[in-house]
């Protein structure tokens, strides 16, 4: 495995995170776990190099990231974060808590639509 994953020293952050997921993380969490999503195997609260993304899929090179109220704060940190993973060959889809919940298929679609094959 890439060392810049899964830092040891953000092991039990990470594993804070996993047992406090958000309503909206947990709610799409139910539809990516156990490769239901097109056979793709995605990760919970996983770290790259300094950033812990909400979910990941090693196959994909592809990181989930559901926004709430505080990244509406954060905007220009999640457009360097977003870049610097996308530097590493990361692709980072991004959306609102709220759209998860009230536009579920279009949100697993989209999220299919960025497998390569």
């Amino acid at each position: 495995m890439d060392t810049s994953h899964n830092k040891s020293y953000l092991k039990q952050y990470r594993k804070s995170l996993r047992n406090k997921l958000t309503p909206a993380e947990a709610f799409l969490w139910n539809y990516l776990k156990k490769s239901q999503l097109e056979g793709r195997k995605f990760r919970r609260q996983h770290s790259i190099d300094n950033y812990i993304v909400d979910f990941f899929c090693f196959e994909e090179s592809l990181a989930v990231e559901l926004d709430g109220e505080i990244h509406n704060t954060q905007i220009e940190e999640d457009k360097l974060r977003d870049a610097y993973l996308l530097s590493k060959g990361i692709q980072v889809i991004r959306f609102e808590n709220r759209f998860v919940f009230e536009h579920l298929e279009q949100v697993l679609d989209d999220i299919k639509s960025n497998f390569a094959t």
